[in-house]
């Protein structure tokens, strides 16, 4: 019952039940999608998992007064499907709410997608398309959700769209629906900044940041601007601004140079390490000896080492004695100018907002690295991941779910941040579920029996959190019976 408690109290400090209310869903339709919405929360899982956590496990039904034991689990369906077609309208409301209650100004909007898989071919549903997995799942279908985030996290917009769509294709169709003022600044990674998305965002007169395209690294430190980090390691900036108006800003992070160090070097160890390995093999049997064997394994581990194979010179030198074998390889490394090996660390920004400084563009960027986080919880805390629905309503309703899960769960860790409570949800989660409702039993002095359901003391960190929410220790009373 402690996720529960604290989810109830995000529900009503959002209005969410109001919401739902107000767009025409019945008392049972709000239950049932509650109760889903605090599944993910709780226990992420299908919709049938959810059924039988709600009716054997959860004590949600108490604090919201509903007999959920008495619920098929076809109303969680039904009512999801209900939920969907509000989608638009839910989800203004509750971000209309949200801006008020934390003072939100949507100044700033940062936009992304994530993709997610089916259990299954998912035949009957259009959007479900092979793609590129950003989970390492291309063996199946995909479907992919698009967000739209104000700087602070929360989300102002979701969409979903086919698993094959290209990131640069859906920039104009949500940012049009949304109605994102001109005076907003969008955030966006460098897969969805095409050259069209940028003329298109200039010619609407909305500004821009982005990570740029080009490949070579370069970074002067003449003149460059230090700005620390929250994590210590400084990051040094330099500003150039382009005859088009456009600026670009010169990043080198001393945090991000010593991890592409690391990795670079590990590439590099790996990469040798089997050049030598196939170049001993030359002088040993059943091992690769010809040279086109040879060359299409080199191919292979170029490939494989992408990171370290672009920076050697190799040699496969033929056999005199037989002309088809290799008698030995050779490699020389010459690492290439303006690539990670010779600038680790750097990176450049773009964008045609001229009236910030270095360090205001700057930290306005990495707050795309909230959007990590918020992919990160949709999917392995939240139950986005896997979709098992064989219908594109019940799949689109999957994603909605989690998202509505996510806007609570950020609610809630926003006022624990502000109370110096940082941490994740999955270690928050652990934590409350651990507080649970029990009925002792009692038998007296004259023959009968009493049962008195309560909740079991609140150990000190879940007194913590529910003190830093403003909310009892003790959720559901205490509720005595006789028999």
């Amino acid at each position: 019952m402690g996720v529960e408690h604290v989810a109830l109290w995000a529900i009503e400090t959002l209005g969410l039940r109001a919401i739902l209310h107000r767009h025409g869903l019945r008392e049972i339709q709000c239950h049932a999608i509650l109760g889903s919405v605090i599944g993910r929360m709780a226990a992420p899982g299908s919709e049938r998992h959810t059924h039988w956590w709600l009716r054997e496990s959860s004590a949600w039904g108490e604090l919201l007064k509903r007999d959920f034991e008495t619920m098929e689990h076809s109303q969680l369906y039904r009512a999801s499907d209900a939920l969907i077609s509000r989608q638009e309208k839910i989800e203004s409301d509750l971000y209309h709410g949200l801006r008020t209650i934390f003072d939100l100004k949507p100044t700033v909007t940062l936009y992304d997608l994530t993709n997610t898989y089916f259990e299954g071919q998912a035949r009957k549903i259009p959007e479900a398309q092979r793609g590129r997995s950003k989970e390492k799942r291309s063996d199946g279908p995909l479907l992919t959700l698009a967000l739209v985030l104000d700087s602070r996290g929360w989300v102002r917009r979701s969409k979903v769209f086919a698993g094959n769509v290209s990131e640069n294709q859906t920039l104009a169709a949500m940012l049009e629906s949304l109605a994102v003022p001109a005076e907003a600044t969008v955030i966006m990674d460098c897969g969805i900044a095409t050259e069209a998305n940028l003329r298109w965002l200039r010619e609407r007169g909305t500004r821009y940041l982005t990570v740029s395209r080009q490949q070579e690294r370069v970074f002067d430190p003449e003149g460059a601007t230090e700005v620390e980090t929250a994590s210590g390691p400084s990051v040094y900036l330099r500003k150039e601004v382009q005859e088009n108006g456009e600026v670009f800003l010169y990043c080198h992070s001393e945090q991000r140079e010593e991890k592409e160090r690391a990795m670079q070097e590990s590439s590099d160890q790996k990469f040798t390490a089997q050049l030598e390995r196939l170049q001993a093999g030359l002088s040993r049997p059943r091992r690769i000896k010809r040279r086109d064997k040879v060359h299409q394994k080199i191919g292979r581990l170029k490939q494989q080492y992408s990171a370290a194979g672009q920076h050697d010179d190799i040699q496969v030198i033929p056999d005199d004695q037989n002309p088809p074998n290799a008698k030995s390889i050779t490699w020389k490394h010459h690492p290439k100018p303006g690539s990670k090996a010779t600038h680790p660390g750097v990176y450049c920004l773009r964008t045609n907002q001229d009236q910030w400084d270095e360090s205001t563009l700057w930290k306005t960027y990495i707050t795309l690295t909230d959007l990590e986080a918020v992919f990160r919880s949709l999917k392995s805390e939240l139950g986005l991941r896997p979709i098992y629905h064989q219908t594109s309503r019940r799949a689109k309703g999957h994603l909605f779910l989690s998202v509505l899960a996510y806007q609570l769960v950020q609610t809630i860790r926003t006022r624990l941040r502000a109370k110096g409570i940082t941490d994740s949800w999955n270690t928050i989660r652990d934590t409350l579920n651990d507080h649970k409702r029990v009925t002792g039993v009692y038998r007296r002095i004259d023959g009968t029996t009493v049962h008195v359901r309560r909740a079991v003391s609140a150990e000190p960190k879940q007194r913590e959190i529910y003190e830093a929410l403003g909310i009892n220790s003790a959720p559901g009373g205490v509720r005595k019976s006789k028999a």
